[in-house]
């Protein structure tokens, strides 16, 4: 459709997750008309986060040195770990302010479909951290998605034989949903995680 840089560039930004042909184009006449300053902060930032930011050595999450600042935190529980797909997760989780342990970033979740198996994953990392004997409780919080049931039915069938407490966070209903738009098996969820009032 167009040539040249232009089209590079809408090429490059369509390659970007979750961003189609025409979020591409939006995006890259934006930048187009954008301030010099602008671009050259959003062009700093791509090459600073590419220089600087790694996997955490422990848990995989995002960090800027060795160890994230959660795993560098003495303030941490070492008695549960809970495991997520994504360093995303992570802040979601954080973000509650429910959860004082530590995590481990699997780098995604089972799905055959895709080419993704267990080898593809940070199990073998996660294994090696749980067989320390400090961990009393693993914690699976994958995506409520097929992928991601998968991925903790495997977990667990990995981990109970070594006595350790395995659970899966509760999924239901959302805060201002209405019962009618839920699904069989959120509203089946929801049932089995109810609770006394």
């Amino acid at each position: 459709m167009f040539e040249g840089a232009i089209q590079d560039l809408i090429d490059e930004l369509g390659r970007l997750p979750g961003i189609g042909p025409k979020s591409a184009q939006r995006l890259a006449f934006h930048l187009l008309q954008a301030d010099d300053a602008d671009v050259a902060r959003l062009v700093s930032a791509l090459q600073r986060v590419k220089e600087l930011v790694r996997f955490c050595a422990t848990c995989f999450n995002v960090a800027e040195s060795e160890e994230c600042r959660i795993c560098r935190d003495p303030r941490r529980s070492d008695e549960s770990i809970c495991v997520v797909e994504e360093p995303k997760d992570v802040v979601a989780i954080e973000r509650t302010g429910e959860f004082r342990g530590r995590y481990h970033v699997l780098g995604g979740a089972i799905n055959p479909l895709e080419g993704v198996g267990p080898d593809n994953l940070r199990i073998r990392e996660l294994m090696a951290r749980l067989a320390s004997g400090e961990i009393k409780e693993l914690i699976l919080a994958t995506d409520p998605n097929t992928e991601g049931e998968a991925t903790a039915t495997y977990l667990a069938l990995l981990v109970k034989p070594m006595g350790i407490a395995v659970t899966r966070l509760a999924s239901g209903l959302p805060v201002g949903g209405d019962l009618e738009y839920a699904d069989e098996i959120t509203l089946g969820r929801a049932f089995e995680g109810r609770r006394a009032v």
